[in-house]
């Protein structure tokens, strides 16, 4: 746990001034609010019970500087603790998406999208409230019991023992609580992903959701993660719900029994043994004592609570990603060209067969390779090993005559522009979505690109050009434009290797033709690889890969794999005559 705290202090970063005054501006208010017993019960025994007024005015001046004096610490505790957890907050949230932007695919794969949103805010908000406490109150309740404790047994050391008989029990009884509370919690919080998940798929899916008027059945998958949430938070709060009973019980009995042999104490010495001052400073001693247990055991369970949230914090920032660049990466793509050697992948190590199996290929630089195959023959995943978004598992795959591995990340990435199935655009101008391709690029270079992608004229139809405003996930195009977009914005890398990962199945087939055509006019020194479900897509390449289960079944010409292999084959006889797709 300590492990957990200590790497999250890591993200204090400039808030360590904040955090370090706001313990010691409550440690003057603590001081202030300890001596005002002390001075009252002086008021007491000298000013009131002597009739002293010059006395008593002059204490009483004091106890309102202790007053103003406490009354400003506690002010400044307060809002330099603020600063400080919103800072920490602030500071987790940049540190996590900072780590998030590192991970391989893999990493990704390894959290939901529902995990991390939660982790990010849900989580974030938990420990910021946690550090709030930890700096403040947590130092004011330790400091205001050992304070509070010495000057009640300066007073009377046989009545100040009640506090040591009853501190055993409450620490029992928070251990008690902590040790049932927490596996809750962090059931809790895995529940909160999966809401977060449920309202995420509804959300982007509504429009599938009315469609089918499914709208009852996504309320029940709601409402059942919405209970079980509700179930585990009853059942950790019912046993939290022990801690304030339980300290309350702890106030009265210590009140009680201190007010009962008090009074013995001066009714019986005649206020020689005891005074009555005293024991009224001695029972404000015992409510500071005892309200500082009751702080310690809110923090307690505030620390209960955001424990698990501090561990799924830690489980993003530690999490180191499985692909990173060499130390010394080489920089310098020299060519296009793309081999695989023996290569082969898997998603994970428990899968019980690999993805990708024995794929040996030679592509030479500025080729145009058709990939085309059933669904799940690993089309995708075969491509996503050139820019290294996944690594093979074993064998090599080289890019100009290097191992990819050599490779400074960022380089290859850069000289290797794809185009993935799930076209993705981003809330904001034409424009802006188009330099995710190059932040530099001149409007002569984005309206080039476009012409490229058969792009540029439905954009000059609308009013505002290249500024027309693009909503979240593109929704206000169609899945032709958003294509077409997409393929805009790779080009403007000006890549040495272009992947057009299905890219054009939104299109109608002269649109197709006419970006195909362009490509092979406009950059013929690139290497472009086009998966495609239509063999018209790929028939004018150079060669075409035929994928089947993971393996490379044929590779050839058009020509070659009609004569030769015999799915090609069909799957061309099939489209030609219309009586089907490749599903």
């Amino acid at each position: 746990m300590f492990k957990t705290y200590k790497r999250l202090l890591k993200s204090i970063g400039k808030y360590k001034t904040a955090s370090i005054l706001a313990p010691a501006t409550v440690t003057l208010e603590v001081i202030m609010e300890v001596i005002i017993p002390m001075l009252m019960a002086t008021l007491i025994d000298k000013g009131i019970k002597n009739g002293d007024m010059s006395y008593i005015l002059r204490i009483g001046a004091v106890l309102v500087g202790c007053c103003i004096i406490s009354l400003c610490g506690g002010v400044l505790s307060g809002r330099y603790a603020a600063v400080a957890s919103a800072g920490l907050a602030a500071n987790l949230r940049h540190d996590m998406y900072e780590k998030i932007q590192t991970f391989a695919f893999s990493n990704i794969d390894k959290f939901s999208t529902a995990s991390i949103v939660t982790r990010l805010t849900t989580d974030v908000t938990r420990v910021m409230d946690a550090y709030q406490m930890l700096i403040r109150t947590a130092v004011r309740g330790p400091m205001m019991m050992i304070f509070s404790f010495v000057m009640a047994f300066n007073i009377r050391p046989t009545l100040a023992l009640v506090y040591l008989a009853v501190a055993p029990l409450l620490a029992f009884g928070l251990i008690f609580i902590a040790k049932t509370v927490h596996p809750v919690f962090v059931r809790v919080f895995r529940r909160y992903d999966v809401l977060n998940r449920v309202v995420q798929e509804n959300l982007r899916g509504i429009r599938v959701v009315k469609s089918f008027v499914r709208e009852d059945h996504e309320r029940e998958k709601f409402n059942a993660v919405s209970d079980d949430i509700y179930k585990d938070f009853t059942t950790a709060e019912k046993r939290l719900a022990v801690n304030a009973p339980m300290m309350q019980l702890a106030v009265n009995t210590c009140l009680l029994v201190i007010a009962w042999f008090g009074s013995k104490y001066i009714v019986n010495s005649g206020g020689t043994a005891m005074t009555t001052g005293q024991l009224v400073s001695l029972t404000s001693y015992t409510m500071q004592i005892l309200m500082s247990l009751m702080m310690l055991s809110f923090i307690f369970v505030m620390l209960t609570i955001s424990r698990a949230s501090s561990e799924r914090i830690c489980e993003i920032l530690e999490e180191e990603s499985d692909i990173v660049s060499p130390a010394d990466g080489i920089r310098d793509i020299p060519d296009g060209s793309i081999k695989f050697e023996n290569v082969i992948f898997s998603y994970s190590d428990k899968a019980e067969k690999p993805v990708l199996d024995n794929i040996n290929l030679d592509i030479k630089s500025g080729e145009t390779i058709g990939i085309i195959g059933m669904t799940g023959s690993a089309k995708t995943s075969l491509v996503q090993l050139i820019p290294r978004l996944y690594d093979a598992t074993s064998g090599t795959v080289k890019v100009g005559g290097i191992d990819v591995r050599k490779y400074d990340l960022t380089a290859l990435r850069d000289e290797v522009s794809m185009v993935l199935q799930k076209n993705l655009l981003f809330s904001g101008a034409i424009k802006e979505n188009l330099r995710w391709g190059n932040e530099n690029a001149t409007d002569e270079e984005m309206e080039k690109a476009c012409r490229l992608a058969c792009a540029d004229g439905f954009i000059r139809k609308f009013s505002d050009g290249y500024d027309h405003y693009i909503e979240q996930g593109g929704a206000n195009v169609s899945g032709g434009q958003k294509q077409r977009l997409c393929i805009a914005r790779a080009l403007l890398k000006k890549p040495k290797i272009l992947i057009l990962d299905d890219s054009t199945s939104a299109v109608d087939t002269r649109t197709d033709a006419m970006i195909r055509k362009a490509l092979a006019e406009e950059i013929p020194d690139t290497t472009k690889i086009i998966i495609a479900q239509r063999v018209a897509s790929v028939e004018n390449a150079d060669r075409i890969i035929v994928m089947n289960d993971g393996k490379v079944e044929a590779f050839g010409t058009h020509e070659e794999l009609l004569e030769s292999n015999k799915m090609y084959r069909e799957v061309y006889e099939s489209q030609v005559k219309g009586s089907g797709s490749v599903a």
